[in-house]
């Protein structure tokens, strides 16, 4: 049976989600961030689910730590808040949350995106296997505003069909970049799409990349 990981202080709340997905998951519970860590990392959910306010910890930092942990950064993380959408939506999806609902919750609508999430994660997320790598890659390309640009940049996040690194050039959603490495010369790696961006326009910016063509010259 799929697991599911209910980080929520409010145990109304939580009775409330049980109720409603327990008749297709797993469920297991708590009210402390610390102690979902430690859950997450033992039972390995096959998706989150997430309150913001934390009686000893920020959600936000919560949902930074899942999407940046190697064991759990594929996992789906669905934000279940009653801060509103307008003001934090689009930052929790910058920080790797797959989606947010506003309290009171729409169970129904609730429960298909679980099942959405749950179904799509063996074929599209369970597949990548990510490893700490430490590569030197540089990027050539076009920008937000259609100019070119080459940066270099360092990362030890990457897979067999992409990458993450940080990068201060404004990138597109879906732009194409040419990938190369850096090391005893130059080697073309490929092109890559952008596929996720994180904490944009901040000195923490940073873009995930999958390969649309590969060289053999990548690192995995």
């Amino acid at each position: 049976m799929p697991r599911i990981l209910c980080v929520e202080d409010d145990q109304m709340m939580r009775e409330l989600l049980r109720e409603h997905l327990q008749d297709a998951y797993e469920i297991i519970e708590t009210s402390d961030a610390s102690e979902a860590i430690a859950l997450a990392l033992q039972h390995k959910p096959d998706c989150i689910l997430l309150d913001l306010m934390l009686p000893e910890s920020s959600g936000f930092e919560l949902c930074q730590i899942f999407s940046s942990l190697t064991v759990t950064q594929l996992i789906p993380i669905l934000v279940i808040t009653g801060q509103p959408a307008e003001d934090y939506k689009d930052f929790c999806l910058n920080l790797g949350a797959a989606d947010y609902f506003q309290k009171p919750v729409d169970l129904t609508g609730l429960r298909r995106r679980v099942d959405s999430a749950v179904d799509r994660k063996p074929a599209e997320r369970r597949s990548e296997t990510r490893v700490r790598l430490s590569v030197v890659l540089k990027l050539s390309g076009l920008d937000v505003t259609g100019k070119k640009f080459e940066v270099l940049t360092a990362t030890d996040d990457v897979s067999a069909s992409g990458f993450s690194t940080s990068c201060m050039v404004p990138l597109a959603k879906d732009a194409l970049v040419e990938v190369f490495r850096r090391g005893a010369g130059e080697r073309y790696s490929g092109r890559a799409r952008v596929v996720r961006i994180e904490w944009r326009d901040t000195s923490w910016q940073r873009y995930g990349f999958h390969f649309i063509e590969k060289s053999n010259q990548w690192a995995l």
